[in-house]
């Protein structure tokens, strides 16, 4: 009894616009009522001399951030850390980030998943000739940025219908194999155990006639023009209804979070999947991110105050949260090599103590 009266301290590093979406005063005050006080950590002044923290809930990266939790973790050995830098940082690679999809293996009755096919390009030589992308890699392509640390530059994707739309792109770039999907996206969303699937209209459909009168790319930002080019087809309209979406089954999609959360080490993050067109009961996960705006998904106070419980009181972790280890050397590499996202946060900030550090000298 006299454990379960005593208070739990979350202390929490975000960035301001993170703070501002996620830490509000429903989500504060329901974790108070159950005895967990969410505190905010001043990343101005070293971590090790705040606290004591029962948990520290973050989403910064940088090698001062990383050293400040490992000493933190050295000082208060319980504590959890929410989670490890180096498993988000797998993340900030679209390479790396569904890398992990392929290593999964999930039995189900009826459907199947992957990942669209899919290439990193380093060079404009290799850009530039189709040929050379291998896989079977076709028109229209999606092209991302190779870094994803939740930065503007990071979300500058674009459609590719044709070999002109390659001349505004600049290496290094992922070009992703644009699959039809009728429209329609699947948003994952992840809490420890927790899975919560929301679907979102998404690209329209690219049927082989539109592509021969579709020139060069477009830009996300510019989907919205293709809608107008399209505003009297009505079978785009049928097929942009996403309230008719069939949801993919929810044990399925359970299972592959539940094979995510395992293999990547993390408790916060959501997924995207979209189901092909071509083949009905195949998914393709197309993208991961760490730590999303919660704050969209429905009754979220009540989600996270039943994950800071789970954590904190019940001690439920499959997998060590408070081990700050370094990350695989290749993917280090990529990321290091091409720059450094998350669907509506800013980029991943660095450690202030860290500017101070460096610059007279911290980022997700």
């Amino acid at each position: 009894m006299a454990e379960s009266m005593r208070r739990y301290e979350v202390g929490y590093a975000l960035a301001p616009k993170k703070q501002k979406s996620f830490i509000q005063d429903s989500l504060v005050n329901l974790a108070r009522d159950r005895g967990i006080d969410l505190i905010r950590i001043n990343t101005d002044k070293h971590l090790v001399d705040q606290g004591p923290f029962d948990c520290v809930l973050h989403k910064f990266c940088g090698e001062d951030w990383k050293k400040q939790l490992e000493e933190y973790s050295v000082k208060n050995p319980g504590v959890l850390i929410i989670d490890s830098p180096d498993a988000i940082e797998r993340l900030h690679n679209r390479i790396s980030m569904l890398q992990v999809v392929s290593e999964l293996e999930i039995e189900s009755k009826g459907e199947s998943f992957g990942i669209p096919k899919q290439i990193v390009i380093y060079d404009s030589e290799t850009l530039l000739d189709p040929n050379r992308w291998g896989e079977g890699l076709k028109f229209p392509v999606i092209a991302k940025p190779l870094v994803a640390d939740g930065s503007a530059k990071s979300h500058k994707m674009s459609l590719v219908f044709n070999h002109d739309g390659l001349n505004k792109l600049k290496p290094p770039i992922v070009l992703q194999e644009f699959v039809n999907h009728g429209g329609v996206i699947f948003k994952v969303y992840v809490v420890g155990k927790y899975v919560k699937c929301v679907k979102r209209k998404s690209l329209p459909d690219v049927t082989e006639e539109k592509l021969g009168s579709l020139e060069g790319s477009l830009s996300f930002s510019q989907v919205s023009n293709l809608t107008t080019q399209q505003k009297n087809d009505d079978k785009y309209y049928e097929m942009m209804n996403s309230e008719d979406a069939e949801m993919p089954p929810q044990s399925f999609i359970t299972d592959i979070a539940r094979g995510l959360r395992q293999a990547m080490k993390l408790h916060l993050f959501n997924f995207d999947v979209i189901r092909d067109t071509r083949i009905g009961n195949r998914y393709l996960v197309i993208d991961i991110n760490y730590f999303p705006g919660y704050a969209k998904m429905p009754s979220y106070e009540t989600v996270l105050t039943d994950f800071f419980w789970d954590v904190l009181i019940k001690k439920e972790t499959s997998f060590d949260s408070t081990q700050v280890v370094s990350c695989e050397k290749e993917v280090r590499k990529l990321v290091s090599n091409n720059g450094g996202g998350e669907e509506d946060e800013e980029a991943l900030p660095v450690s202030p103590l860290s500017r101070e550090e460096k610059e007279n000298p911290f980022q997700v």
